[in-house]
C-alpha cells in the first residue's frame, strides 16, 4: 500500500515539476500577446507653450496645446500578414491629433504600427507607414517588450522617420510600482511637413516651394513597468521651428511649436491602475505559477521518498503467541 502512494506521488510529483518550465518558457510566449483587437486612447498637455499663428506666421504663447493619440487594432489586416509572417501579428492605426486652446486642429499625423504580438519586434509588411510616407521600422515604439530589461532600446522616431538608441537611465518607484526609466534625445534634424495643415492652401508643397523647412527636437521621457514593458507615464521637451524661404520673409527662423508635452493626470491613473492588473497576470506565468508549481513538485517527490523508505524498510518479527516450555526442577 505504501509503495503504491509513493508511485502515484512521484507521478504527481513529475507532473508539476515539468509545469513549471512549461508554463515559463511555452505557455508565457504563447499568451503573454498584445490582443490585436486592442483600443487604447491617451491624452497629453503641454501648458504655457508656443505656438505658431499660421495667419500671422508669428510665434505666441498659449495657455495650453492637447495632444490626442488614438491606438486601434486592425484584426482583418493582422490576420492577413500573420499569413506570410507565420508568427502572432498586431496592426495598430494610430492617430496623433494636435490642437490648440481654442479647440482648432494644429496637426494629426497617422500611422501604421505592425509587430510581433508577443515580442513587440517590429514586422514589416505593405502599409507600414507615418503620415501616408512608407517606412520600414527598426525597434520598438510605444511598448516596450514583456519582461523589459536594464538596457539601451533602439526606439522608432515617427517626426525624423528613424531609429536611435533610447537609454535606461535608472530604476524609480511611480504611483507605488518599481519602473525603469528611459531617455531619448532626438536632435535638431529636418522634417517633413504634416500632410494635414491648419490653414487652408497652405500644403506640404506649396510650404517646399518658398524654401521653407521644417525642423524637429525633443527629449522623450518613458517611466516602464519592466514586467509588462507597458509605459506608465511619459514626457517629451518638443520643439519644433520653420527656417528660411520666403514664407518667414526676413527672419532666419521662427518657432512652430514648443513646450513641455505630459500625460494628463486622470490618464495617469487609468494608465496605473490598468498595467498593475496586467502585471498580476504576467506574473502569474512567469513567476507565481511556475515557483508554486515546482516547490509542489519537490514537496510531492519527498513524500514519495520518505514512503518508499519506510515501505522497505525491514520489518522485526511478530511473537509466535507460544511460550517455551519452563524447565522442569526436581
Amino acid at each position: 500500500m505504501r509503495r503504491t502512494a509513493s508511485l502515484v506521488l512521484l507521478a504527481f510529483a513529475v507532473f508539476f515539476a515539468a509545469l513549471a518550465p512549461l508554463l515559463r518558457w511555452y505557455a508565457f510566449p504563447h499568451l503573454a500577446r498584445i490582443p490585436a483587437n486592442q483600443y487604447q486612447d491617451m491624452v497629453l498637455e503641454a501648458r504655457d507653450a508656443t505656438l505658431l499663428d499660421y495667419g500671422t506666421m508669428r510665434a505666441k504663447k498659449v495657455s495650453k496645446v492637447t495632444i490626442v493619440q488614438t491606438l486601434k487594432g486592425d484584426v482583418e489586416a493582422a490576420e492577413k500578414i500573420e499569413k506570410t509572417a507565420g508568427r502572432p501579428v498586431v496592426v495598430w492605426d494610430s492617430l496623433s491629433y494636435v490642437q490648440g486652446p481654442d479647440g482648432k486642429m494644429v496637426s494629426k499625423v497617422p500611422e501604421r504600427y505592425i509587430f510581433d504580438a508577443h515580442s513587440q519586434d517590429p514586422v514589416h509588411a505593405t502599409g507600414e507607414m507615418v503620415d501616408g510616407d512608407p517606412v520600414t521600422r527598426e525597434g520598438i515604439e510605444f511598448k516596450w517588450p514583456f519582461l523589459t530589461q536594464r538596457r539601451d532600446y533602439e526606439y522608432f522616431d515617427a517626426q525624423t522617420r528613424t531609429t536611435g538608441p533610447i537609454h535606461y537611465e535608472g530604476t524609480r518607484t511611480f504611483r507605488g510600482l518599481t519602473v525603469y526609466y528611459f531617455e531619448q534625445t532626438v536632435p535638431w534634424t529636418k522634417v517633413p511637413m504634416p500632410k494635414t495643415m491648419p490653414v487652408q492652401g497652405i500644403t506640404p508643397e506649396s510650404v517646399a516651394r518658398t524654401g521653407t523647412t521644417r525642423w524637429y527636437s525633443t527629449v522623450r521621457k518613458f517611466w516602464v513597468e519592466p514586467v509588462t514593458g507597458a509605459p506608465v507615464y511619459g514626457e517629451e521637451i518638443h520643439k519644433e521651428e520653420l527656417r528660411g524661404g520666403s514664407l518667414l520673409g526676413d527672419r532666419a527662423k521662427v518657432t512652430a511649436f514648443a513646450g513641455h508635452v505630459k500625460m494628463r493626470e486622470d490618464y495617469i491613473e487609468h494608465t496605473v491602475a490598468l498595467v498593475k492588473h496586467n502585471r498580476t497576470l504576467v506574473l502569474a506565468l512567469t513567476s507565481y505559477v511556475p515557483r508554486t508549481s515546482l516547490a509542489l513538485g519537490l514537496l510531492l517527490l519527498a513524500l514519495a521518498l520518505c514512503l518508499e523508505a519506510r515501505a522497505r524498510r525491514p520489518q522485526s518479527p511478530e511473537p509466535s503467541g507460544t511460550a517455551d516450555p519452563a524447565p522442569v526442577t526436581t
